[in-house]
C-alpha cells in the first residue's frame, strides 16, 4: 500500500508521517488478521491526502456522496495504508446502543460484559467503519458523542469507563438519498472531518480496470469506462435511476465476460435488471448497445493471457 501512495503521488512528507504512525502504534499479533487486504485500490490523489492528514491529525472522517464513489474503498484502503484492525459497524433502523457499546451476557453461569465492535475498536487502536451511518437512529448514535470527541472516551454503565486508544479513529460513510435514510444529527455531524467524494473520474476507472483485468484490450478498456460514464449522465439528467450506475454491477459483469459469458447478457445481469421499470430498463440498455455491439464474445474483449 505505502507503494502504491508513492505511484499516486502523494506528498513524501505525509507517507513520512504515516509511517511514523504505523511504528509508534504497535499491533498485537493476534489481531492483525483484521488488517484489510482491500481487493480493490482507490485512485484519488486529492482525496486520499485530505484523508490522511485527518486523520494523522487524530480526526474522525465522515465520507458523504452518491453511490459508485468508492467510500467503502477508501475505508478499506485507510485501514490498510495505517496498518490497523479494522471493524465494519454496518448501521440499520434497529440498530441500538447495546450493539455498539456491548451487552450483559451469561457465560458459565455468569453474568459478563460482552463488548461489542465500538468497544472492541477502541481498547485495541482499530479503525471503525460506520456504515451508512445516516439510517441509524440518533439516540443510538448519541452513545458516540463521548467516544467522537475530544473527551474520547466510552462510559459503560455498571462496568467501566474505557479511554480510546490513541490509534483509534472511526470512518463513517453517507449516500444521499437511499430509503430509509435520514437528517444526520448536528451535534454527531459536528464530530467528524467531511470529505465530499468526487464520482470516479475516467482516468481513475481506467487504472481501476486495467488493475483488475490486466488481459482486456485497451480499446474496450475505454469503452467500458465511457459506458460507466453515460449511465452517470443519464442518471444526474433523471432520465434513469441511480440502479445502474453500480461499480459492483459493471466489474461483475466483466468478470463473468472472463469467464465466457456474451458481454451484452452479463451487462444485463449486472447493470440493467437492476432496474425494475420496463421503460427504464431498455433505456439502460439502449445506452450498453451504443458501446457494446451484440455477441461480443470473450476473445475479442481479452488477449490470450
Amino acid at each position: 500500500m505505502i507503494e502504491f501512495l508513492k505511484n499516486e503521488g502523494i506528498k513524501d512528507a505525509l507517507i513520512q508521517d504515516l509511517l511514523r504512525f504505523r511504528d509508534h502504534f504497535k499491533l498485537d499479533a493476534e489481531l492483525t488478521y483484521r488488517i484489510p487486504k482491500p481487493k480493490y485500490l482507490y485512485y484519488g490523489n486529492d482525496v486520499w491526502e485530505q484523508a490522511l492528514t485527518a486523520l494523522l491529525c487524530g480526526e474522525h472522517l465522515l465520507m458523504v456522496g452518491p453511490k459508485a464513489t468508492g467510500k467503502n474503498v477508501l475505508s478499506q484502503n485507510l485501514a490498510c495504508a495505517f496498518g490497523r484492525p479494522s471493524w465494519d459497524i454496518p448501521l440499520y433502523i434497529n440498530i441500538d446502543a447495546q450493539t455498539l457499546i456491548g451487552s450483559d451476557t451469561f457465560v458459565q453461569g455468569e453474568v459478563r460484559f460482552r463488548r461489542g465492535p465500538v468497544t472492541e475498536c477502541a481498547m485495541h487502536g482499530g479503525f471503525g467503519i460506520l456504515d451508512e451511518i445516516n439510517m441509524a437512529k440518533n439516540e443510538a448514535l448519541a452513545v458516540l458523542h463521548a467516544t467522537l470527541d475530544f473527551r474520547r472516551i466510552i462510559d459503560i454503565p455498571g462496568y467501566d469507563k474505557i479511554t480510546l486508544n490513541g490509534a483509534t479513529r472511526f470512518i463513517a460513510t453517507m449516500n444521499y438519498g437511499y430509503a430509509g435514510t435520514r437528517e444526520l444529527n448536528e451535534a454527531l455531524a459536528s464530530r467528524f472531518m467531511v470529505i465530499e467524494m468526487p464520482g470516479m473520474s475516467q482516468e481513475s476507472l481506467q487504472k481501476l480496470l486495467r488493475r483488475e483485468f490486466p488481459t482486456m484490450r485497451p480499446e474496450y478498456i475505454q469503452q467500458f469506462c465511457g459506458l460507466f460514464q453515460d449511465l452517470q449522465r443519464k442518471s444526474e439528467n433523471a432520465e434513469i435511476s441511480t440502479k445502474a450506475v453500480d461499480l459492483r454491477g459493471l466489474l461483475g459483469s466483466i468478470h463473468l465476460m472472463e469467464r465466457g459469458l456474451e458481454a451484452n447478457t452479463a451487462l444485463q445481469l449486472g447493470l440493467s435488471n437492476k432496474a425494475f421499470d420496463p421503460f427504464e430498463r431498455t433505456l439502460i440498455q439502449d445506452v450498453i448497445r451504443l458501446r457494446i455491439p451484440p455477441n461480443m464474445e470473450r476473445e475479442r474483449l481479452f488477449k490470450e493471457s
